[in-house]
Order: C-alpha cells, then structure tokens, then sequence
C-alpha cells in the first residue's frame, strides 16, 4: 500500500531540503565535488586540472596491492584526449610501464623522456585527517592523497602542459616521451630497470630525461643532479655459547657490539659535517641502524641466563656518487664484520655507482652540460627560480638512466610546499599543482625546440 499523500510531499520536502543545504554548503566552501558534497556530483564532475589530478589520486596504486591497471587504463584515456600515441609494455606479469609519445617534426633528433612511477608507499588511514585515497579538496585548496607529492603530481601535469601546448597549436621539434612506470617504490628492478635495459628503450633514443625531484620549503625550485646509492649490509657475528654469569672473551654479542662501535664511530664522522653546516645530508654517506636479532627465545621473552651463540645487525648505508665501493667494501670486510673475530656479512647493492664510461653517476650542472642551461633558462622564463643544484639523499629510477651516460635530472615544481613524500597528511595546494603546469610547459616547449647539441 502507497504512502498517504502528506507523508509522501513531507519525505519530498526533507529530501529537497537536505540536498539544498548540502550544494549550499559545498558551493560555499568551494568543494563542490569533494568530501560530503560528492555524492551530489559524482557522475557530473566537472572536467577540470584539478578533477583530473584528483581523478589519478583516488586510484589506489599504493603496495603491496597497487592497482596498476586502473591507472594505466586512466593514463591512456587521458593521452588519447589529446591524441598522444602509447604503448604498454610488461617485463613483468602484473606490472605495466606506460609509454606515451607526442612526435616531433625532426624524428631524427635525440628524443626527450619525462619519467613518473605509478606506484606509491602504503598509507596509514587512521593517522589522516582526510582518508588517503579520496582526494580531498579542502576549502583553502590543499589536496590530500597518498601520491600528491610523490609522484601523481608530475605525471599529470606532463599531461596537462602539453593539452594546453597543444591548444596553442605548439609542434615540438624533438619527439617527448612520457613513461609511467611500477614498482618505484621497492626499487624498480621489475620496472624501470628492464625498461632501460631493453631494445624498446633503445629505440627510443633518449637524450635527456626528466624525473621526480622533491618539494621545495622555500621559494625557490630544487634540483637533483645525482642520487645516493643504497646498499643493504647485514653482519653477522658468532661466538661460543655460554651461561650468563659468565664473562669471556669473542662471545657472539660481544663481537656484534664492537663491530656496532666501529660503525658509530665512522658514522659520527660523516654526520658531524652536516651538523656543522660543513656538507648537507646528501653529501655524505650515511649508515643508519634498522634492527638488532639476537638472543635465545623462551616462554616469556628470551632466556636472559643464555649467552647466545650468534647475533645480527641490519644497516641502511647510502654512499654518494664518488664514494669509492672498492674501499667501502674493504672496509666492511677488515673493519666492520673481520673473520678474525668470527664475523661474516652480506651487501645487497641496489645500484652502480658509475655510468658505463666508469664515471661517478652525475649530470653536470654547468656550461658543459648544454641541456642544463635550457632548463635554467626554461625555468627563469616561466619565472621561477632555482635553488643550488643538488644529490638526492634517497634513490630514484634516474640511477637506471644516468647509468647509459644520459643526463637526467631530478625536479618536481613544488616550492612553498612542506616535504611530505611518505608522511601522514601527504599533501599539495591546488595553485601550486596550477603553477606547475605552467613551468612544464616552458620546460617541454624550450627543451623539445632545443636542436644546438646535435648528440642529445
């Protein structure tokens, strides 16, 4: 049986009136679309940079379950609007690197490559204030997502740079190529790594490349000419069993603590420099502790009575470009793990730390480096300015690049911006994100129409 005619009108009343208040609210606010008021709009969205960017945000693309290809399927609808060429490819199952190409009239020249990754870290949920997948626009323009920063920024406005270059009917000169690759975040050996390594990067006849960079506090641009190199080092130290009351010499911990002393010694070394404002983070190598294992487990703990017969220390060492690994592995054999005091230890190097001219990994920030002066040029028209040229304290996908002589440099066009790459509340303000599209066009229209340096 039907409602009574009065309670049907009043359910309309409530019903016209709660989303009333909702649009007045939303529209007020400016956050149309966002929060509480999507539900208004969600299939109406207004076509915009900032809904597009929002749009890449709220796919989750973070480990250990990224959904790569809702991304990639994103990417490709938005290249194809501007009628940009792509091309997935998969080295890997489950992990495809998206390639996007705006041709340019002298094919023949040495090609651009604008590089972004896909992936981001996890995201604790309930350390945000806004939920990290949602993309929230707040009132006074901040947007919170997980990859805001890090790096879903760049690879849209890649894309939006060249919308707006090509409604002012820009033809490049050099052919640019956008990548989007997986797995950044846990090292990229399954990405970008067989990317560069394979015949389809070849043919691309890359001549320069353009990859993240950080955030920048102040008002001027950072740039990274270099990356540090991680290496993962454990020690293991062994020694004879014993009961606890007992005081011997070479026992397992024993041998652990002094190897832990000696690293502390040289990492206090390196560390007292940036202290001083001698050197900056990333201009030393850093060794950091990540875990101690040890001990002989019992029903309440460990057995503290039990002297245990091994014990082992994990290390996060990071050396600069040119550090020198022959020494450093010299070191870690004689001086850290020795065998003459029962040690033993592994390194997992995550990179080279040379090109394959046997050069430290670097791109020259100076007169030599003539790609260099048309991005600081490109950077100066857009009116931006840049701060002292940098390495990168973490590592990034452009060690895979620089490794094959090709310069590359690390920028991402965020200044007045906290850093907060990995963090709680990652974050980036609606104008900066604008002003960034803005750079890149200067960036792609210098760099594409650049035709002096004959080899790339």
């Amino acid at each position: 049986m039907g409602a009574p005619r009065c309670s049907r009108l009043l359910l309309v009343y409530h019903t016209l009136f709660f989303a009333t208040t909702l649009y007045k609210f939303a529209t007020a606010s400016g956050n149309l679309c966002n929060g509480t008021a999507s539900i208004l709009c969600s299939s109406e969205e207004a076509d915009t940079p900032i809904t597009r960017f929002q749009r890449y945000l709220r796919i989750k693309t973070a480990h250990p379950e990224p959904d790569y290809s809702s991304a990639v399927s994103f990417l490709t609808s938005q290249a194809h609007s501007i009628g940009l060429q792509h091309q997935i490819l998969e080295f890997s199952p489950g992990k495809p690197l998206l390639i996007l190409a705006w041709p340019g009239s002298d094919p023949s020249l040495p090609s651009l490559l604008f590089n972004s990754h896909l992936d981001s870290v996890p995201a604790e949920s309930s350390k945000w204030i806004h939920p990290p997948f949602a993309a929230i626009r707040t009132p006074d323009g901040r947007i919170y997502a997980r990859g805001a920063q890090d790096d879903k920024c760049i690879g849209m406005q890649y894309l939006e740079a060249i919308r707006n270059l090509k409604e002012k009917d820009f033809t490049p000169t050099r052919t640019i190529h956008l990548s989007y690759v997986p797995d950044e975040e846990i090292g990229g050996f399954e990405g970008f790594a067989k990317f560069a390594g394979s015949k389809v990067f070849e043919d691309l006849n890359v001549g320069f490349m353009l990859d993240e960079g950080q955030a920048s506090p102040g008002d001027e641009f950072r740039v990274f000419y270099a990356d540090r190199m991680p290496w993962e080092v454990k020690i293991k130290a062994k020694g004879p069993p014993g009961h606890g009351s007992r005081m011997y010499d070479n026992s397992a911990m024993e041998n652990l603590m002094k190897s832990i002393e000696v690293i502390s010694k040289f990492r206090e070394s390196h560390f007292d420099a940036v202290k001083s404002g001698e050197a900056a983070n990333s201009e030393v190598i850093s060794i950091n502790p990540v875990y101690l294992k040890a001990g002989v487990p019992s029903l309440t703990g460990f057995a503290m009575n039990l002297q245990p017969s091994e014990a082992e220390a994990g290390f996060d060492l990071r050396l600069i470009p040119t550090a020198d690994p022959d020494e450093m592995r010299r070191r870690i054999a004689q001086e850290w793990a020795p065998a003459a005091r029962n040690m033993s230890y592994e390194i997992k190097e995550k990179g080279s730390l040379r090109d394959n001219m046997g050069r430290p990994m670097m791109t020259p920030t100076d007169d030599s480096n003539p790609w260099w002066l048309v991005f600081e040029q490109a950077i100066t028209s857009a009116g931006g300015k840049l701060a002292k040229p940098e390495i990168l304290a973490s590592t990034t996908d452009s060690r895979f690049v620089r490794q094959k002589g090709i310069p590359v440099l690390g920028f991402s066009p965020m200044t007045n911006t906290p850093i907060l790459l990995h963090d709680h509340n990652e974050h980036l303000q609606d104008t900066v994100y604008m002003r960034g599209i803005k750079i890149y066009e200067s960036l792609i229209s210098s760099l594409s129409s650049f035709t002096e340096s004959s080899k790339g």
